[in-house]
């Protein structure tokens, strides 16, 4: 098993590299070529100026499906069929498929028409403002998730195990966490991985239960991985991270105000306020995240670290917690023992022997 789980994440790591690889020379070549230039440009002169970026963010992700298209499907469907991890049919995965991308549609032309505003009104301080704003909007798309995006994708039913619901909520008031209720989804329709969350922001905070996990763990094993996903929220991890990738988006914001002219220069583009510059952003954005990748990793498995010693704490379910961690990584073939480096680039959790040691040597 652990031969077949090394052999999928050293696939999926590849994969993730390429990838990187892959969206920066359609993003450098849509601008060195001239093809992000010629769109707006036929745009500008045959449309009315509102409808500009509309259209042009509809032909650019029409065109970025498509050339990127067979390392998507091959990464998000054939892969997962060929390690027995997916039981989605591919009509259902087109229409996710249709669904994240007018997700992903909405959100773009709502965040880059207020850039475009603000670039217009405050021509020295955008950055700041466009900051802001993007890091309001993370926390806003937090709070409707759970009761917008996630039940375009999954169907909600609410947990029917009343026994396992009881003791889900007095485990929350035991921690001190407010939630609304808690729900299963059919994630079985569309992957064998197991998965729960602690998700949502004020009146939308509930936990959700994949059947996938709901319906192979045992009460102690589902009560270990629900303190670890409450310790999350009373460690203010989610707070800290907000903080981080703010942090993150004000230095990319304030690097393009700062070295934005070099490269326009360089692509024959007269200003960002030019729709034709937006590949430029996303450059910024694709090399930053590329830096700051191993920070940001660092960061979250400190955090999921200190959930699990907390979880550990509260429900004092050592063998549960020992025997989830050999579950996930069987069923999710989890890379239980990955090389250094992989680790440092890839890796937001601990690796999962790391865990089980961690775990062992807790003393109540």
């Amino acid at each position: 098993m652990q031969d077949k789980a090394k052999s999928y994440s050293n696939i999926r790591y590849g994969l993730n590299i390429t990838g990187l690889a892959y969206n920066f020379i359609l993003l450098f070549l849509s601008l060195r070529l001239g093809i992000s230039q010629r769109i707006a440009l036929i745009l500008g002169d045959n449309f009315p100026s509102l409808l500009v970026l509309p259209l042009y963010l509809i032909i650019v992700s029409v065109l970025y499906f498509l050339f990127n298209f067979p390392l998507s499907f091959y990464q998000s469907y054939t892969l997962e069929h060929k390690f027995s991890l997916s039981s989605q049919r591919i009509n259902d995965w087109w229409k996710d498929q249709f669904k994240s991308g007018i997700i992903s549609y909405i959100i773009s032309l709502l965040l880059f028409a207020a850039f475009y505003l603000i670039l217009e009104n405050f021509p020295y301080g955008w950055w700041l403002v466009i900051s802001l704003i993007w890091i309001f909007f993370s926390v806003l798309l937090a709070k409707v998730m759970p009761v917008v995006i996630i039940p375009l994708f999954f169907k909600y039913k609410r947990l029917a195990d009343e026994v396992l619901r009881e003791r889900i909520i007095l485990l929350a008031k035991k921690m001190n966490v407010k939630l609304i209720d808690c729900f299963e989804i059919d994630f079985s329709k569309k992957t064998l991985k197991a998965n729960a969350a602690f998700v949502g922001v004020g009146n939308t905070r509930r936990v959700i239960l994949a059947d996938t996990l709901k319906n192979k763990y045992t009460h102690d094993e589902i009560e270990v991985i629900l303190a670890h996903e409450f310790a999350h929220y009373k460690l203010k991890h989610l707070i800290k991270l907000i903080m981080l990738n703010s942090f993150v988006t004000l230095a990319v914001f304030y690097l393009i105000f700062n070295t934005n002219v070099y490269l326009l220069n360089f692509f024959g583009l007269p200003g960002l306020f030019d729709i034709a510059a937006l590949p430029l952003i996303f450059i910024y954005f694709l090399v930053f995240s590329i830096i700051t990748r191993p920070l940001e990793a660092f960061a979250s498995r400190s955090f999921e670290r200190s959930a699990d010693l907390k979880a550990l704490e509260v429900t004092k379910l050592k063998e549960a917690f020992v025997s989830t961690m050999n579950k996930l990584a069987s069923q999710n073939l989890a890379d239980r023992n990955p090389h250094p480096v992989i680790k440092f680039f890839f890796f937001d959790h601990p690796p999962i022997d790391e865990r089980i040691k961690s775990a062992k040597s807790f003393s109540f």
